[in-house]
């Protein structure tokens, strides 16, 4: 049986579903990722695109980012959905598998002990 997971933006006008589980859960702490969450990192759920819907396209009121693009050559075809918009919270339980650009990690933050440790994505 193929699992679906949903999530959706603050207000609920903008919506996405995906199947099956994520190929990598990663934590990132590149510059934009800080930009796109307003602090430290973002969690994604890296996510092939032909298991990617996106079921409300538009959120005029927040604006939030749901999900990002991959555009590194190893990643393409692939979506990174932002972990906190997801609708079902018992997703955020369990490991992650990587941390991208970990040397950009915060000198406070402790690292993942059994994540692997990317410099880059």
């Amino acid at each position: 049986m193929t699992s679906i997971s949903t999530g959706n933006c603050l207000c609920g006008a903008c919506a996405y579903s995906y199947t099956s589980e994520p190929a990598v859960k990663a934590i990132c702490h590149c510059n934009p990722c800080r930009k796109v969450s307003g602090g430290t990192n973002t969690v994604n759920f890296v996510v092939p695109d032909e298991n990617f819907t996106l079921t409300v396209f538009f959120c005029t009121e927040r604006g939030n980012t749901l999900w990002k693009e991959a555009t590194s050559k190893e990643l393409k075809g692939l979506k990174l959905v932002q972990v906190g918009t997801l609708s079902d919270t018992s997703k955020l339980n369990g490991d992650i598998d990587a941390v991208f650009y970990a040397p950009n990690r915060a000198s406070w933050l402790v690292p993942l002990p059994r994540a692997a440790q990317w410099a880059q994505f």
